[in-house]
């Protein structure tokens, strides 16, 4: 939303070292390299001849690589949902929860939607049941019902 900000990113991204490249593809490159990574030290393993010293080398590289890729995967995931979690945290009113950590590294959203809440309101001498739209969160450890901004 900041114009300043924009204006700069505009003129980096059409600096001829950017090759007119969006910013989002710089950001993206290096997960792109990771996961590229196993299927060329594989490829390479099975053109490396079986009998061949180096072939056993080649095997213990792809299972280090492998290893590393998903530990990437695995923090990756896990900062995209706490991301996710902070942007939801923006959207929704919590004013009974505001000392509540709804951001942590032990929670993790399993589900999230829109759902029509049937609300009973009975008087002295009659009982209403009225439509209500709520959205709720469930995490692995609480369930979050709220209404939308």
């Amino acid at each position: 939303t900041n114009p300043a900000f924009k204006e700069v990113l505009s003129r980096i991204e059409s600096h001829e070292d950017c090759r007119n490249l969006p910013m989002i593809s710089f950001l993206i490159l290096p997960m792109q390299r990771v996961t590229r990574l196993p299927l060329l030290m594989d490829t390479i393993c099975q053109k490396t001849p079986k009998d061949s010293a180096k072939y056993e080398n080649c095997k213990q590289a792809l299972k280090e690589v492998s290893k590393v890729h998903s530990q990437v995967i695995a923090v990756w995931a896990g900062a995209a949902l706490t991301l996710q979690t902070h942007s939801w945290r923006l959207q929704c009113d919590f004013p009974a929860l505001q000392p509540f950590p709804l951001v942590s590294s032990s929670r993790w959203l399993l589900k999230r939607g829109e759902l029509t809440a049937y609300v009973e309101d009975t008087g002295l001498f009659s009982k209403r049941t009225s439509k209500q739209q709520v959205y709720f969160f469930l995490f692995n450890d609480v369930l979050i019902i709220t209404k939308k901004k």
